[in-house]
């Protein structure tokens, strides 16, 4: 069993920050890219910030230059730091894994059950 579990999200002021978690843990072999994606109301889920095992970081427009990806490889947990928080980042976010858990011979995405960032003006 793969759990993917996410904090940190909350109601936050406009310029504000927040950092997320998201911890991987079960039967879990290898971890390959992990990333955050959100989702507003009447939107569609959207990528924010994505990174491989070798830290390599890709971000949407909206997250460049505010918000930073990074993992801690040893504890299977990726953190999305969010600065200059606009209203419009207000969305649940999720947490996304692409892992081969153990007894497994094919990769699979795994996401977190979501947590709420709300931006007020």
């Amino acid at each position: 069993q793969v759990q993917l579990v996410e904090s940190g999200g909350g109601l936050v002021q406009a310029g504000g920050s927040l950092r997320l978690s998201c911890a991987a843990s079960g039967s879990i072999l290898s971890i390959n890219a992990m990333g955050w994606y959100r989702q507003a109301p009447g939107k569609q889920r959207e990528l924010v910030a994505h990174i491989t095992t070798g830290s390599r970081t890709n971000y949407a427009d909206s997250a460049k230059g505010r918000f930073t990806i990074s993992r801690d490889n040893a504890q299977n947990t990726v953190y999305l730091q969010m600065n200059s928080l606009k209203p419009e980042d207000t969305a649940v976010y999720y947490c996304n894994a692409n892992l081969l858990p153990f007894g497994s011979t094919r990769w699979d995405d795994y996401w977190g059950q979501g947590t709420q960032v709300t931006v007020s003006s």
